[in-house]
């Protein structure tokens, strides 16, 4: 190649040695690029290693926080299942907060069954029906005899019950007319009918008698 259609200018290494021949040969100029993409590429490398090293780091600590997460919570949840457990223990006897529907005490059943008057303040003199109803052949004058011999009273009827009577009462009842509890309560207890069952009655009070007694069962 002639000098005249070399491309590149003439430079140092153009310069003729001492034997006449060019101290080197021309070198092509470096592109930008070339000069630049060492340093990208160590950019990237020493970035890629930082990455790693703080995912690895990350990585081998997160073992450690689940134990402790947990240990946390279990000791949480203790309080809570004490809790659980003191709320659902009833209460010992006597204590508040019982059951309100607790059966009652003994005084609270005997006031409950009370005879409504006083036995031993009762008229034996008093008239007193008995009324069968149900109760079998002959027990009307069986509750009659009773009530004379052990009752001691001294008028005591006994016969069928009315049309009115019939099937009103389920279990033997005693009724009574105004101020004849204490007689119907002497009635009661010789006949064993149960103090529930003794009732004042406007009935017997417009029939001026002073006790009925509606036989559903045998005496005795």
């Amino acid at each position: 190649m002639s000098k005249s259609h070399y491309p590149y200018p003439p430079d140092e290494f153009d310069v003729r040695g001492p034997e006449g021949t060019p101290v080197g040969v021309h070198r092509e100029p470096r592109s930008g690029w070339s000069s630049v993409w060492p340093f990208l590429l160590i950019v990237v490398v020493c970035g890629g290693l930082a990455v790693g090293i703080v995912s690895f780091l990350s990585d081998d600590g997160d073992p450690a926080t689940p134990p402790a997460a947990e240990q946390t919570a279990g000791a949480g949840a203790e309080p809570e299942a004490s809790a659980s457990a003191d709320a659902e223990e009833p209460p010992a006897d006597g204590e508040e907060g019982g059951d309100a529907s607790e059966e009652p005490t003994d005084g609270e059943s005997e006031a409950a069954t009370e005879l409504p008057g006083d036995p031993a303040a009762a008229n034996l003199e008093a008239s007193v029906v008995v009324y069968n109803d149900g109760a079998g052949q002959g027990q009307a004058a069986a509750g009659q005899g009773v009530l004379s011999s052990d009752g001691g009273f001294v008028d005591v009827a006994a016969t069928d019950a009315p049309d009115t009577l019939k099937g009103v009462y389920e279990e033997t009842t005693v009724l009574y007319g105004a101020d004849r509890a204490d007689t119907a309560s002497a009635v009661a207890e010789a006949l064993g009918v149960d103090p529930a069952n003794v009732q004042e009655s406007d009935d017997v009070t417009a029939s001026e008698q002073a006790v009925w007694v509606v036989l559903k069962s045998p005496v005795g």
